[in-house]
């Protein structure tokens, strides 16, 4: 009882998280016959995992993509597919948050690489600022849900699956969840008369931005397409990934100067750092659930409820929903897998689908007040309140829960890919 108040207490009072994975587990540890040192040894043994080398690397290539102006070649190529479509830039927006996504893996980066060139290109081209920043957050929710997605590479450790499969399952999710939200923006668009200077398609001039980006192009190919060929790892993958946006940086596009490569080894050095402390202090915590018994007996109160599959993915996703309005992606996953993936296991629903759907309520925490981190991203592009692009976000935040109730009553769309292995 005093494990999970000193838990619920942390947690209302927003404690750092590995402040409140560790004062319960503290607690329980001192109180009971244990060694001191098993705190040590879960502190290790919950960073000591080759896996979560992916991340770091990850975020490295990402950094180094957007400093090496690859993200300006994919904006390009996007703009010049869409000519004369309502909406057309604020579409080629999420196009773009898709294609950076398979390179980057996080949700605010996405935001950051994407907005800072598209945000104030709409503006010019007549979109009001609001909206511009609206669609530039709620594209960056990708970053988490098309492969290589760095809340995966954790729900794949923590929840011991295969990530290559994970990668897998979030292809289709991502791609339908994409076009959902352009499908929205269209219609936001064409609603409003949000039309900017529209252009017809001229095949010329997208023939010469392909060939000029064919290189940042070839990077989620090179990346992915390592992976899904038995290749590489995942952990192999985000080192090729590194030195593949190292190459085309310095190399070939020589866009990349010493200051930028240090701002992008100590974006990564922050992620990395972050996560260390919060996965060992996860592992610490997770041993006295199991010792309490707390998944069981939260099993058995839902089941008390529901034992239908469906029902309870919609309890729980109910419930992720509006955790993820107060805590982090990363949090989230890291704390609840251990309580409640015993209890998806026991209904008999696959732990890979469960990992997407958990992926993908997360992604509505980016974009939720008082947290919502894609939307302090693009307020902090935009010079805009949290307040003026929470009301512009609403529409895309009801196209991702119906998108995950899509998601949810077919769980086809998740495990088709993987399954054809």
């Amino acid at each position: 009882m005093i494990f999970a108040l000193l838990f619920l207490g942390c947690l209302v009072l927003g404690v750092p998280v590995f402040v409140t994975l560790g004062i319960p587990s503290l607690y329980e540890l001192l109180t009971s016959p244990i060694p001191l040192s098993a705190m040590a040894h879960s502190l290790f043994d919950g960073v000591d995992k080759f896996a979560l080398l992916a991340i770091p690397n990850f975020v490295l290539a990402g950094a180094i993509m957007s400093r090496a102006g690859i993200t300006g070649d994919i904006i390009n190529v996007m703009r010049s597919v869409v000519g004369k479509a309502y909406g057309g830039l604020a579409m080629v927006t999420i196009l773009s948050c898709m294609f950076f996504a398979a390179i980057s893996g996080s949700g605010p980066g996405t935001v950051a690489a994407i907005g800072t060139l598209l945000i104030p290109a709409m503006k010019e081209d007549g979109y009001p600022k609001d909206f511009a920043a609206a669609v530039a957050s709620s594209g960056g929710t990708l970053g988490i849900l098309l492969p290589p997605s760095n809340p995966m590479i954790v729900y794949g450790v923590l929840a011991s699956v295969s990530i290559g499969d994970l990668f897998l399952a979030g292809l289709l999710p991502g791609i339908l969840m994409g076009s959902l939200l352009m499908f929205t923006t269209w219609i936001l668009a064409r609603k409003n008369g949000y039309r900017g200077h529209p252009k017809p398609f001229d095949m010329r001039g997208f023939l010469h931005s392909l060939w000029r980006a064919k290189f940042s192009l070839a990077t989620p190919f090179v990346v992915l397409g390592g992976i899904y060929g038995g290749i590489f790892t995942p952990v192999e993958a985000s080192v090729i990934a590194v030195i593949y946006a190292l190459l085309v940086g310095v190399i070939i596009k020589r866009t990349i100067t010493p200051s930028g490569l240090w701002q992008a080894l100590s974006e990564a050095s922050t992620v990395c750092g972050g996560l260390i402390v919060i996965m060992g202090t996860a592992v610490f915590f997770g041993e006295f659930l199991t010792l309490n018994l707390i998944p069981q007996k939260i099993a058995t109160s839902l089941l008390s409820v529901t034992s239908d599959p469906i029902i309870m993915l919609l309890i729980i996703a109910a419930i992720l929903i509006v955790l993820g309005t107060f805590m982090e992606t990363l949090s989230t996953v890291i704390i609840l897998t251990p309580i409640l993936l015993p209890l998806v296991k026991q209904l008999g629903i696959d732990p890979i689908h469960f990992g997407i759907l958990l992926v993908v309520t997360s992604e509505i925490g980016f974009l939720t007040p008082p947290l919502g981190v894609n939307l302090f991203v693009a307020c902090g592009i935009s010079g805009l309140t949290i307040e003026q692009v929470s009301r512009r976000v609403l529409p895309f935040i009801a196209t991702i829960i119906a998108g995950l109730l899509l998601l949810l009553f077919f769980p086809q769309i998740s495990l088709l890919l993987p399954s054809l292995k």
